[in-house]
């Protein structure tokens, strides 16, 4: 009887080892990224190293291990050319006054110390939309915004937690945007669908925000004296135009756009974009009648010189997707491929089964298991590589109902990845963007002394967009929010496979 007792625990003891090391990847993919190692060295040596605990515990040959690894890039295809597309009308639409039009049609209405935040995130937040970038965006506003508000009175960290929230909008919900179409593409979703799902939480996100930033401009009593970008630009040291250009060469361009002025009608080709994504078209052809249309309108408005200057253009958005976020997606896919073969997630999984009573609540698990990756790696990207295919495998392992309902899982994990990344960012002291944010802030603006928390503090918007779905997710509130509800029991269920594993377990 001892003797199989023993036996017994040392098979467990066993297959608990077996399991950690199997999960092992994850932690070298994790710890590599917290070192400060970029995504592209640090997924290639964490997806080695997976092909060696294939082999060496799971046993697995070389053959089926590189199978795998072709096998899940495969599936990444398309999204590795709409990386492309979109970097290259990112560029376009930072060039060819689209951007300044936004900015400047947005600052003709005059501003107080009152609206200037409101305004601020109002523009960052259609800005990030058309150029697909968070940290370019918060680059060319800072500088206007942060002189805006010296000149009419605003609050400071009050302006600076819009821009930097508004700045962050188009992160999560652009077509363009990087982490949009990864975290789209690590769920197996399309962008446009994704986009569909989310579009009335994000703009009810949006209208609550800046709803915030006004009511709390008018409670601390801030002025109404008017201010012009004109003179706000003007203002801004010879110093800082240096450090705009060592940093972000492209804000220089859209600030002294917006300083020389480009005709209203550069806004048209974000609004057909906008347009051709809300009635269902595919995401590639929306991008390029963006550019198509950028292309047009700017040589008739002269920020097009010429046909060979507008293909440089693309030739640099191409250049600028291939040399890092295609390849460092092509890593994450052998990598995720690896994992899959080996079903490393499967104790993951049933953790978070055990401690979920129904698919909603292991949703709500998913939405937390992001947060924490984020707040873990202080990376956004690096979150949605790292923690994106474990919530994917939750969902896949352990939910079973229909195809349509199914990808709606998908695209709330999805939603998840990106939101609780980019704007959970915002909430994270020691994160990358804050970093980024007041490095920024503190060179174009140095009458004051920014610290994390003057961008934390106010950043109504995050606060708004994480603990919204977060609580959405596991209260079933998101019903009431048009394409956004999950799927209901028994349309959705745990697999009764799963919970008696589980079960199995806990006994």
């Amino acid at each position: 009887m001892k003797l199989k007792y023993k036996i017994k625990l040392g098979g467990f003891r066993m297959n608990r080892i077996t399991e950690l090391l199997k999960l092992s990847p994850v932690a070298i993919l994790a710890m590599l990224m917290f070192m400060g190692y970029d995504a592209l060295i640090a997924a290639p040596i964490a997806t080695v190293y997976a092909a060696l605990v294939a082999g060496f515990v799971e046993k697995k040959k070389v053959n089926d291990i590189i199978e795998a690894v072709i096998n899940n890039a495969k599936e990444m295809q398309v999204a590795f050319f709409i990386l492309m597309v979109a970097y290259a009308m990112a560029e376009v639409f930072m060039s060819t006054g689209v951007g300044a039009s936004i900015i400047n049609l947005a600052l003709n209405v005059g501003l107080t110390g009152r609206t200037v935040a409101v305004v601020g995130i109002i523009v960052t937040s259609v800005l990030s939309i058309a150029t697909g970038t968070s940290w370019g965006t918060f680059a060319a506003c800072a500088p206007i915004f942060l002189w805006l508000n010296h000149i009419v009175g605003g609050n400071i960290a009050l302006t600076v937690g819009a821009i930097a929230g508004g700045a962050c909008f188009g992160d999560n919900i652009g077509l363009i945007s990087d982490t949009t179409i990864v975290s789209s593409g690590i769920q197996k979703v399309e962008v446009i669908k994704r986009i569909r799902h989310q579009g009335y939480w994000s703009g009810l996100v949006l209208i609550l925000g800046i709803v915030a930033f006004y009511v709390a401009g008018v409670a601390m009593g801030l002025p109404t004296t008017t201010g012009d970008a004109a003179t706000a630009i003007g203002q801004i040291p010879e110093e800082v135009w240096t450090v705009l250009a060592e940093k972000r060469e492209s804000a220089v361009t859209l600030l002294n756009q917006v300083k020389t002025g480009v005709p209203t009608y550069m806004i048209i080709p974000l609004i057909l974009v906008l347009i051709a994504a809300f009635r269902g078209l595919t995401t590639l052809l929306c991008l390029f009648i963006g550019i198509f249309a950028a292309y047009i309108l700017g040589m008739f408005a002269g920020t097009v010189e010429s046909t060979g200057a507008f293909l440089n253009l693309l030739y640099s958005g191409f250049e600028g997707a291939g040399s890092w976020v295609i390849v460092m997606m092509m890593w994450v896919a052998a990598f995720g491929g690896i994992m899959k073969l080996m079903d490393a997630f499967r104790p993951l999984s049933n953790i978070v089964v055990a401690v979920s009573k129904n698919v909603r609540q292991l949703m709500f698990c998913n939405g937390v298991l992001s947060i924490l990756g984020n707040a873990g790696l202080a990376d956004e990207m690096a979150q949605i590589v790292t923690m994106g295919p474990i919530i994917r495998e939750i969902v896949e392992k352990n939910v079973e109902g229909s195809p349509e309902d199914i990808e709606t899982l998908r695209l709330r994990n999805a939603t998840f990845s990106d939101a609780l990344g980019v704007f959970g960012s915002q909430l994270i002291p020691w994160h990358v963007y804050i970093g980024f944010y007041l490095g920024i802030a503190q060179a174009v603006y140095p009458l004051y002394k920014f610290s994390a928390m003057d961008i934390i503090k106010f950043n109504f918007l995050a606060l708004i967009a994480v603990s919204t779905i977060l609580i959405a997710t596991l209260t079933g509130l998101d019903r009431f929010i048009p394409r956004f509800g999950l799927p209901s029991e028994p349309k959705v269920r745990l697999k009764k496979a799963t919970v008696e594993n589980c079960v199995g377990e806990k006994a």
